[in-house]
C-alpha cells in the first residue's frame, strides 16, 4: 500500500514543475509576441529573444521559479527596407533573433509538460483517495 507522505512529496514535486513550466511558458510567449518588433529608431537594436533560466524552488513555496532572464545571444536578423523608420544608412532594418518555429515547438513542449504533470497529479489524486476509503 503506497505511504500517504511519499504520495503528498510526489504531488508536490509535480506542483514545483508546473510552476517551472508556467515560467517558461511566460517567456516563450513574449519571444513570440515580439518576433517582429524593430527599435524605434534607425539602425537601433531590436527586442532580443529571452531565455528563462530556473532555480530550484521549495514545494509550496510561492516564489517564482524563473531565477532570471538571459537574453539570447545570437544575432539578430536583417531585412532590406529603406522605408522603416529604424533602418540604417544602407537600408537594413535590424529583426529580433526570435525563430518563431522554435519558439512554437518550445511552447508546444513546455504545454505538454504542464499537462502531463497535472494528470499525473490527478492520479495520485485518485490513489490518495483511494487509500484514504481503504483505511476506513
Amino acid at each position: 500500500m503506497p505511504e500517504v507522505n511519499s504520495l503528498k512529496s510526489a504531488s508536490d514535486i509535480l506542483a514545483a514543475g508546473r510552476k517551472i513550466q508556467q515560467g517558461q511558458i511566460r517567456t516563450i510567449s513574449e519571444n513570440i509576441a515580439n518576433a517582429n518588433a524593430t527599435a524605434n529608431n534607425p539602425g537601433g537594436v531590436p527586442y532580443s529573444r529571452k531565455i528563462a533560466v530556473f532555480s530550484p524552488i521549495v514545494p509550496d513555496s510561492d516564489d517564482d521559479p524563473v531565477g532570471h532572464i538571459v537574453k539570447d545571444t545570437t544575432p539578430f536578423r536583417t531585412r532590406y527596407d529603406p522605408s522603416n523608420v529604424a533602418a540604417s544608412e544602407n537600408g537594413f532594418v535590424m529583426l529580433p533573433n526570435v525563430d518563431t518555429m522554435v519558439e512554437f515547438s518550445n511552447f508546444q513542449a513546455a504545454t505538454r509538460s504542464y499537462e502531463l504533470s497535472y494528470s499525473a497529479s490527478s492520479k495520485i489524486d485518485a490513489v490518495t483517495q483511494a487509500t484514504i476509503d481503504l483505511l476506513k
